[in-house]
C-alpha cells in the first residue's frame, strides 16, 4: 500500500485557528488541531494582533499532526481560509504596524456612509464591486485608519486581508484570491481586478496590495524554509492562494462551476447567512456580491439576529431553547442588535399579536419564526440576484443546505422547514471551512478543480452521510403574518 498523503486546510476565524489534517485522496479529516485567538476592544472596537494568528496557526498545525500520528513527509500542501474583511497593515519587513481591524469592528460606520455617498450611492458601488460599503468592509476600515491613525496609514508598506497575511508568512509571496479580495470594496467583480478609481477615492496605492491569483486553489508558492521550520513541515510543499471563510465553506459544500450552482445554503449562527454559487454576477444593494474561490460568484446576505437573539428570548422566558411551539397569532421580530438585512440599524425587538391564551412556548416559537423569516426573506432576494424566480416550482423544490450551530437544533430545523417549504440537507461534515481549504491545498499540490475534489470527497462518505429531510407544506399563514408586520412596522416602529 502506498504511503498516505495528506493536505492541511486551515480555518483562521475570529476566535480561533483550526488545522484539518486531511487525506488528499479521500478527503477524510484525520485530525483537527486547534488554538485560540485574542480579540480586544471596547464599544465598537474589535482588534487582534496578526502575530497571534501566526502563532495559533503554528500551534494548530502541530496539534493536528500530533493527533494524526503521521510523519511530516506525508504533507503535500497547505491552504488558509481566513475571516473576511479584516485590515492588516505591514511595515517594510512584513511585520504588522498595529493590531488588525476585524470584520466586526463597527467604528468605521461613518466612513462607510461617506464612501457610499462619494461614489454616487449604493447602485454605483454594486455596479463596480457587487457590494455597498458597510462598517465590515475593508475599504471602510482603511478610510477609518486614514482619519484616526494616519501615522500607520502613511507608514504602511503593505495592506493585507487576514488570510493574505498568513499565506505570505507561508510563502514569502504577497498574494490573495478573487473571493476574499471581493470583500474589500476596492476590487471590482465587474473587471476581475482592483479598481483604479476606487483606489484613488481611498487614497490607496495599488503597489501596497497583493497580487490576485486566478483562483483560491492556484499554487501561490512553496513553503519557505523559515516557515517550514516554524511549522515542522517539509520546505517546498505547495501553498495555495487560499480564500475567505465563506468562500472556503462553499468549496467544502461542493458549490461552484464543477459542482452545484444556484443552490442556496443557510448558515444559522450568531448571525444568519445565506449564500449560493452562481455564474450570474450579482448587483443588488441588499446583498454582498462576492466572487467565489473558483471563478464563479458567491452572492451572500447576512442578518444580524439569529441563534443568539433567540437564545436571549428563551432566557428571558426561562425556557430551554427547544421548549417552543409555533407562535400562533404572536409575531416577534427579534432585532435585538438592530438589523442589517433588512437595513434597519436602529431597530429593536418588536412583539405584537399577544392574546390571553398566548403561551411562553408560543412566544419563543415566534422568536424562531421571526429570525427564520428574516433570513429566508433575504434568500429570496439572493435567488433573484442569481436570475431565478423564488416562487418558480423548480427553484422552490431545490434542497436548502442548513449549516452552522443552529442546524444542530431540532426547533431551528423544523422552523426553517415549515417556513421555507423546501427539502433540507444537513451536511455530515462539521468543518466545512477547513475542508474547503484542504481542497484548495490539494488542488495546488496535485491539480484538479477544488470544487470537484470536495464534491468527490463528500460522495465518499468519510464524514458520514448527509441527513436528508423531505419538504413539508409551507406555513404560508405564518409567512404572510410576519411579512405583514415587518412591512407595517419598518418605518415608525423599527427605525427604518
Amino acid at each position: 500500500m502506498p504511503p498516505r498523503t495528506v493536505v492541511i486546510g486551515v480555518d483562521s476565524s475570529t476566535q480561533s485557528t483550526k488545522a484539518a489534517v486531511t487525506d488528499a485522496v479521500t478527503g477524510e479529516i484525520l485530525a483537527v488541531g486547534r488554538a485560540p485567538h485574542v480579540v480586544l476592544g471596547e464599544g465598537g472596537a474589535r482588534e487582534s494582533d496578526p502575530e497571534v494568528w501566526w502563532q495559533a496557526l503554528r500551534d494548530a498545525v502541530a496539534a493536528g499532526m500530533k493527533e494524526a500520528g503521521l510523519p511530516a513527509s506525508a504533507v503535500t500542501g497547505i491552504a488558509v481560509a481566513g475571516q473576511q474583511h479584516g485590515l492588516v497593515v505591514l511595515d517594510r519587513s512584513g511585520r504588522p504596524l498595529r493590531p488588525a481591524l476585524l470584520w466586526n469592528d463597527t467604528r468605521s460606520a461613518p466612513q462607510a456612509t461617506a464612501l457610499t455617498a462619494a461614489l454616487g450611492g449604493p447602485e454605483a458601488w454594486t455596479a463596480r464591486t457587487g457590494s455597498v460599503p458597510v462598517a465590515s468592509m475593508t475599504a471602510s476600515k482603511w478610510q477609518w485608519l486614514r482619519e484616526n491613525d494616519p501615522a500607520s496609514a502613511d507608514a504602511a508598506a503593505g495592506v493585507r486581508l487576514p488570510h493574505d497575511f498568513l499565506t505570505e508568512r507561508l510563502t514569502g509571496v504577497a498574494v490573495t484570491d478573487p473571493g476574499d479580495a471581493s470583500g474589500t470594496c476596492w476590487y471590482s467583480t465587474a473587471t476581475g481586478a482592483y479598481d483604479p478609481e476606487l483606489l484613488a477615492l481611498l487614497g490607496l496605492d495599488a503597489a501596497l496590495l497583493p497580487e490576485v491569483a486566478p483562483t483560491g486553489g492556484t499554487r501561490a508558492g512553496s513553503l519557505t524554509a523559515e516557515a517550514a521550520e516554524a511549522l515542522g513541515l517539509p520546505a517546498g510543499i505547495a501553498v495555495a492562494a487560499g480564500t475567505g471563510d465563506n468562500m472556503a465553506a462553499a468549496v467544502g459544500l461542493g458549490l461552484g462551476a464543477a459542482g452545484l450552482l444556484d443552490h442556496p445554503v443557510l448558515s444559522l449562527g450568531t448571525s444568519g447567512t445565506v449564500f449560493a454559487a452562481s455564474r450570474t454576477r450579482p448587483a443588488s444593494p441588499a446583498l454582498a456580491g462576492f466572487a467565489a474561490a473558483d471563478g464563479t460568484y458567491l452572492p451572500l446576505a447576512c442578518t444580524l439576529n439569529c441563534t443568539l437573539a433567540v437564545d436571549k428570548v428563551a432566557a428571558l422566558l426561562g425556557l430551554h431553547r427547544d421548549d417552543a411551539s409555533p407562535g400562533g397569532e404572536a409575531v416577534l421580530l427579534p432585532y435585538l442588535d438592530g438589523e442589517r438585512t433588512p437595513d434597519l440599524p436602529h431597530a429593536a425587538g418588536l412583539l405584537t399579536g399577544l392574546r390571553h391564551d398566548t403561551t411562553p412556548q408560543q412566544l419563543l416559537g415566534a422568536a424562531y419564526e421571526g429570525a427564520a423569516f428574516t433570513v429566508l426573506h433575504a434568500m429570496d432576494e439572493l435567488l433573484r440576484a442569481c436570475g431565478l424566480d423564488p416562487v418558480d416550482p423548480e427553484v422552490a423544490a431545490r434542497p436548502l443546505r442548513l449549516i452552522g450551530g443552529g442546524a444542530q437544533g431540532t426547533t431551528w430545523i423544523e422552523t426553517v422547514r415549515r417556513l421555507s417549504g423546501r427539502p433540507l440537507v444537513l451536511p455530515a461534515n462539521g468543518e466545512l471551512v477547513a475542508l474547503g481549504a484542504a481542497a484548495l491545498a490539494a488542488s495546488a499540490a496535485g491539480g484538479g478543480d477544488p470544487v470537484a475534489l470536495a464534491t468527490e470527497w463528500n460522495r465518499s462518505g468519510t464524514a458520514g452521510t448527509d441527513r436528508q429531510l423531505n419538504a413539508i407544506e409551507r406555513d404560508t399563514a405564518a409567512w404572510e403574518r410576519i411579512g405583514s408586520v415587518l412591512d407595517r412596522a419598518s418605518g415608525p416602529l423599527l427605525g427604518g
